[in-house]
């Protein structure tokens, strides 16, 4: 567990510098420079990914059983999933009504991700990291939320196309995960009961 515990550190710690301290990353930024910064930032966000991927894969078959989940849980998980996907495809399309109406989701995706993978297992592992990632996104919302107000930030108005975009393209990769890329991917169907 302590790998995927490592991994997380690095990742979600790096991923919390603008909720921590905004002029510490400007400040990291200017003596940096944008390109260097953006290239260390991806290569340690990089290296987290790859612990918390390999850390859960070795923890999740060994981590003690916490909670059974509920009858139902699945399905419902199942419906937070195609709702986090929409929402995760929205964020390629900024002027899409769904991204007016919440503004940033991707953090709003990660939040349901988050949450329905958590209805559905019970281990350790699934509660250090999904709960993790829930912890994370959920303070990053709120941070953003707080940033927008103060900037005085202005969303593009919404445009039907771009909605309508989003919509497909979410369903698509979820017809591709429930398909059996999540089976390939995780070794794990969600439609396994």
């Amino acid at each position: 567990m302590a790998i995927l515990i490592l991994g997380l550190v690095i990742f979600l710690g790096l991923h919390s510098a603008r909720i921590v301290s905004e002029s510490g990353r400007q400040k990291a930024i200017a003596r940096l420079g944008e390109g260097p910064w953006k290239g260390l930032y991806s290569a340690v966000s990089a290296i987290g990914f790859v612990l918390i991927v390999w850390g859960f894969a070795r923890a999740r078959y060994n981590a003690p059983q916490l909670w059974t989940p509920f009858p139902g849980a699945r399905h419902i998980t199942m419906l937070l999933m195609l709702i986090s996907l929409i929402l995760i495809a929205s964020y390629l399309f900024k002027r899409s009504h769904i991204t007016a109406a919440v503004h940033h989701p991707m953090l709003w995706s990660v939040v349901l991700w988050s949450v329905g993978h958590l209805l559905a297992n019970g281990s350790a592992a699934d509660l250090i990291l999904f709960g993790a990632f829930l912890v994370w996104s959920v303070a990053d919302l709120a941070s953003s939320y707080a940033r927008d107000r103060r900037n005085n930030v202005v969303y593009p108005a919404p445009e039907l196309g771009a909605t309508a975009g989003a919509v497909v393209v979410g369903l698509v990769i979820y017809g591709l995960f429930i398909g059996g890329l999540h089976l390939w991917l995780f070794g794990v169907s969600p439609l396994a009961s």
